[in-house]
């Protein structure tokens, strides 16, 4: 497409990393899903020992880690994935067992 000027714009297409993307995903994506649930559960609504809390959590980490999965193809390369989902597990674990540490072990 030109623009006004009869200039092209550039831009980086997407690179079709698609191993790279996937086991990002299906890895570092599921491990994502299962922290940030697991800060849900000691965090949310009553506590760690609500009742039906971990059947709500097991249920809820299938869609959470396919939506994470595939939204890992939006990533420009599989390194981008790789490290944007690492990142995330990193900052995610952390806070997990900081809250672990400031509420105690039921």
């Amino acid at each position: 497409m030109r623009s006004v000027t009869g200039e092209r714009r550039r831009h980086t297409p997407v690179r079709p990393d698609w191993i790279s993307k996937t086991l990002a995903g299906g890895v570092a994506g599921l491990t994502l899903a299962v922290a940030l649930l697991g800060l849900f559960a000691w965090l949310g609504p009553g506590g760690i020992d609500a009742p039906d809390k971990v059947q709500v959590v097991m249920w809820l980490v299938p869609p959470l880690w396919m939506t994470i999965f595939s939204l890992t193809y939006l990533f420009r390369s599989g390194l981008q994935a790789w490290a944007c989902l690492g990142g995330g597990n990193l900052l995610a674990y952390a806070a997990l067992i900081l809250a672990q540490w400031l509420l105690g072990s039921p």
